[in-house]
């Protein structure tokens, strides 16, 4: 037992010793990672007004932001990476697994080094971005880290790249956007200057919970759904006629329980430009057709 403790205790610190020159730091309370020659990944909330990125040797460099997704808290620095090595990218045929061993690193505003073992003790975990926006797919993970280290690279047993942390929840785990194709395919996308489109309906949303009670309350049938408490002026759901006290019950034809469904259902929308909603208004359905530009939508009773 203590020769297996012993043999994984040091293929850890193997992996730390050849990952720690690709971990930089970001400003001064942030993590990176270095993906590419002069490229290096962190996150949006990391960014202030000139960005130094400090490396393993105590070498500092102004970067310049390449492409920053504030609603996905990510962001790509072009930056003089001076030769230090890129942290090769787990393949897209090892997806995250429940229970699978990490190694959280970071480098916090170019500190010292810091690294913890832990398991991904969560997958397709949602948050909320810097801007308010949900951020669906993340990974959660046990790894202890300090303060500064959102950014900072989560790896797997051979070192390769599993996940970019973004934050802890409270006092509890750290959660982490995972490196699967969809994330190195918006690193590429943002290392290119293209930032991305998002669509937002412009709303404030109750909980699903605290929606059935509310409905409960004033004697309405209970229903699944996401209650609107509040509407953005001039934005698209205000435009198409959606008001506070709606029901979403459905997006394009598939149901609404949670705010990860609309987020999902809202970012399968593409270059459509528009959506139809299905709300309950009152005990009546209300079909509503959203556009994200500013074209005049339309609002239909159903029942």
């Amino acid at each position: 037992m203590a020769s297996s403790l012993s043999e994984f205790s040091e293929e850890v610190a193997g992996v730390v010793q050849t990952a720690s020159p690709s971990v930089v730091g970001v400003g001064r309370a942030g993590s990176g990672v270095i993906v590419a020659d002069g490229l290096v990944v962190t996150n949006a909330h990391n960014l202030r007004e000139e960005v130094v990125v400090s490396f393993e040797d105590g070498a500092t460099a102004v970067a310049a932001v390449a492409g920053v997704d504030v609603d996905g808290d990510l962001a790509v620095l072009a930056v003089d990476t001076a030769g230090h090595p890129v942290l090769d990218w787990a393949p897209a045929e090892g997806s995250p697994k429940l229970g699978q061993v990490v190694i959280g690193l970071s480098r916090p505003g170019g500190r010292a080094l810091r690294a913890g073992v832990g398991f991904i003790s969560g997958l397709g975990v949602a948050f909320r971005g810097p801007q308010g926006s949900t951020v669906t797919g993340a990974l959660e993970h046990s790894a202890p880290l300090p303060r500064g280290s959102s950014g900072g690279p989560v790896v797997d047993v051979s070192g390769r790249l599993v996940g970019v942390n973004t934050h802890r929840e409270g006092e509890g785990f750290y959660l982490a956007l995972p490196a699967g194709a969809d994330l190195k395919a918006r690193v590429d996308a943002l290392a290119r200057g293209e930032s991305p489109r998002r669509v937002r309906l412009g709303v404030a949303l109750t909980p699903p919970r605290a929606a059935r009670r509310l409905r409960h309350a004033v004697g309405l049938p209970p229903r699944d759904g996401l209650l609107v408490h509040a509407v953005e002026a001039d934005g698209p759901a205000a435009r198409a006629g959606i008001r506070p006290g709606d029901l979403i019950v459905s997006v394009d034809g598939g149901p609404v329980a949670s705010v990860e469904d609309l987020a999902g259902a809202l970012s399968a929308t593409g270059d459509r430009g528009s959506a139809n909603l299905v709300v309950v208004r009152g005990v009546d359905e209300v079909s509503v057709a959203v556009h994200f530009d500013q074209g005049g939508p339309t609002e239909q009773g159903t029942a």
